[in-house]
């Protein structure tokens, strides 16, 4: 389901280039990604599931506050689905790989099978060189769609005082970063987090 509303939503905008970057997105596996190593919907499918509830949450955030309008909407579609584009990674390799961990030999199992870690249960693949996945969401984007200057803006700054551009933001925010940024932040933080008492 996740899957069908997020290819509806790209192809929606119309931009030239989007089915060939949805064609690519499931030659790698965008759709079954993890998310996370560890926290946010470390699991399979996280990615996309993450990536529609930043989605709902920029539709709530800008709505109240009244910035919400047609002219906007593609922005908002391609910068909430695309910003953890990065995160299922590229070159034919995945970002997240299982955590496999070694049990514990004893006498009886001297050879016991490996399984996935449940307190982590990925790690990032050491065969995939690694690059920020802000940047890597917009290399990858930009090679099938036409990003706007602020979507690209938006997409490499969106972790905000979290990310590696700390520095560049103070000063230079932007209304659909910040929209991108909250959104993505109350996702991962409120909704996606079963700690808070969160629903």
């Amino acid at each position: 389901m996740n899957e069908a509303r997020i290819k509806e939503l790209l192809k929606n905008t119309g931009r030239e280039g989007i089915d060939d970057l949805i064609s690519y997105m499931e030659e790698n596996d965008f759709f079954t990604s993890p998310c996370s190593t560890r926290y946010h919907l470390a699991e399979e499918g996280g990615l996309a599931t993450h990536s529609l509830n930043v989605y709902e949450n920029i539709l709530r955030i800008a709505s109240g506050l009244g910035v919400i309008n047609e002219d906007q909407m593609n922005s908002f579609i391609i910068v909430a689905l695309l910003h953890d584009l990065g995160k299922m990674g590229q070159f034919g390799k995945p970002n997240y790989v299982p955590n496999m961990l070694k049990g514990r030999a004893t006498k009886a199992n001297p050879d016991p099978e490996p399984k996935q870690s449940e307190a982590q249960p990925y790690k990032s693949n050491p065969d995939l060189r690694y690059v920020d996945h802000e940047v890597r969401s917009v290399a990858i984007a930009s090679r099938f769609i036409e990003l706007t200057e602020e979507e690209q803006l938006a997409i490499l700054w969106h972790n905000g005082l979290y990310g590696p551009f700390k520095y560049e933001i103070q000063g230079n925010e932007t209304p659909l970063y910040m929209l991108l940024h909250f959104a993505d932040l109350w996702a991962a933080r409120v909704t996606e987090d079963g700690s808070n008492g969160a629903e």
